[in-house]
Formats: structure tokens, sequence, C-alpha cells
């Protein structure tokens, strides 16, 4: 199939090649998006410490946690021996 037009062929005429240097406004675009990604970029680096400071005081948080749990844990198992009492059959502080 024969096709007379030219509507399939791309002209290279307006695209830069090795040899010939981007035009001043491509290459200030250029430069405007990679100072813009690398702002992101620094952002993100920031944001990645301040989560994981969060995490690791977080962690420390649930390793107390869990420490005192354990204490709880052994000093119930402690008076576990002891006969239950039953709260109701205590009077208040003020009788």
């Amino acid at each position: 199939m024969r096709c007379g037009s030219r509507a399939g062929v791309v002209s290279n005429s307006h695209m830069s090649t090795a040899s010939t240097p981007p035009s001043a406004p491509a290459a200030v675009h250029l430069e405007d998006r990679l100072t813009e990604l690398e702002i992101k970029a620094s952002y993100a680096d920031d944001l990645l410490d301040t989560l994981n400071a969060v995490v690791a005081r977080q962690q420390e948080q649930i390793d107390l946690l869990l420490r005192e749990l354990g204490h709880l844990r052994r000093q119930g198992a402690d008076e576990g021996s002891a006969p239950a009492r039953n709260l109701r059959d205590e009077l208040p502080p003020h009788y």
C-alpha cells in the first residue's frame, strides 16, 4: 500500500541532536525541572529522617510498655497464691 502524503513522516528539524545544543528556553525548562526534582528529593529525604525518628521513639515506648507488662504479670503471678479478694466485701476508706 502506497501513501502519497507525508503525514507519517516525522521531521527532525525541530528536534535537537547531539551536535546541536538545545534551545535556550528548553535548557531553562530542563534546569527548572531538575531544580524542582532536587527540592522534592530534599523534602522526601527530610521526611524520611523525621519518620525514622518517630518510628525509633515509638519502638522505645513499645519496649518500655512490654517490660512494664512483664513486670505486672510477674507481680500478679507472685500474688496469685494469695486468696482472691472481692472488692465488694471491703469497705471504702471513708467508713
